[in-house]
C-alpha cells in the first residue's frame, strides 16, 4: 500500500524520522536516515521495524507490550508513538494516490483479475478509505489481521501468501508488486510466479538483488508495454 498504492511512505519516514531522531539524540548517534528507513523499516510492521532499526544502532530496548504508553521507553511504547504521529499526518494531510498505479489497478480490474491490497499498516483500511481505492481491491490483509492470525510479516512469506488465499488462486499464478526489498523477498520466498518492484527510493539495484522479475519506476511503464 504505501509506497505503491499511496503517497504515505513519506508521511510515514517523517514520522519515523520524527520519533527515532530523538532516542538517537539521547544515545549520542547521529539521526535516522532514509537509506535505513529502506534497509530496516521500509514494509515491516511497527514492532517489528522499531526492534531491526534500533538493533541495527546496537540499541536493545525491552520489549515491553501493545498496550504500551506512546512515552514508554520500550519497543512497543516506541511503536505506539510513531503510530500516533502518522494516524495524525494522514488526517492532517490526508493521502494521496499514484496515478499510474491507480491507472494500472483499473487496467488488471477491465481485465478481469482479482486484486488484493497487502500491507503491514494497521491504518490500512483509513488509508484506503481516504484515497477512495476501496472498490477496486477484493481483499485486504493488514496488520491487524496479521496480528490477529499471527502471521510473521515481511520479509517472511506468510501476509502475501494469504492474500492470494483470500483471491482464491496459489501463489504461482499470482503477482507480488512492492517497492520494499522486504517485501520483493516476501514474494520471492512465497513462490509467487512474478514479482514486480516499484522504485520509489532510488534502490533499483537493491529491489531487482532482492528478487524482483523487473523494476520499473512506476507501473504506468507497464500499460506502455502491454496496453
Amino acid at each position: 500500500m504505501d509506497g505503491v498504492l499511496t503517497q504515505t511512505s513519506t508521511l510515514h519516514r517523517h514520522a519515523w524520522k520524527s520519533t527515532f531522531d530523538p532516542i538517537l539524540a539521547a544515545a549520542g548517534q547521529s539521526e535516522f536516515t532514509d537509506v535505513e528507513y529502506a534497509a530496516h523499516v521500509d514494509g515491516r510492521r511497527r514492532y517489528d521495524g522499531v526492534r531491526t532499526f534500533l538493533a541495527s544502532r546496537g540499541l536493545h530496548p525491552p520489549e515491553g507490550e501493545p498496550t504500551d504508553s506512546p512515552e514508554a521507553a520500550t519497543i512497543c511504547g516506541i511503536g505506539n508513538r510513531k503510530n500516533l504521529l502518522i494516524t495524525d499526518a494522514i488526517h492532517t494531510e490526508g493521502v494521496q494516490t499514484y496515478p499510474g498505479t491507480v491507472a494500472y489497478l483499473k487496467a488488471c480490474r477491465a481485465a478481469g483479475l482479482a486484486t488484493a491490497v497487502v500491507t503491514a499498516s494497521a491504518n490500512g483500511g483509513a488509508v484506503l478509505a481516504a484515497a477512495g481505492l476501496d472498490e477496486l481491491l477484493d481483499a485486504r490483509i493488514d496488520g491487524l489481521l496479521a496480528a490477529r492470525e499471527n502471521l510473521p510479516g515481511k520479509p517472511a512469506p506468510d501476509t502475501y501468501l494469504a492474500g492470494a488465499q483470500a483471491l482464491g488462486v496459489s501463489a504461482p499464478r499470482a503477482v507480488v508488486i512492492e517497492d520494499a526489498t522486504s517485501g520483493v523477498r516476501a514474494g520471492r520466498t512465497g513462490g509467487f510466479g512474478y514479482v514486480i518492484g516499484v522504485d520509489r527510493l532510488d534502490q533499483a539495484q537493491a529491489l531487482a538483488e532482492a528478487g524482483a522479475d523487473v523494476v520499473v519506476d512506476d507501473l504506468a511503464e507497464l500499460l506502455e508495454v502491454h496496453p
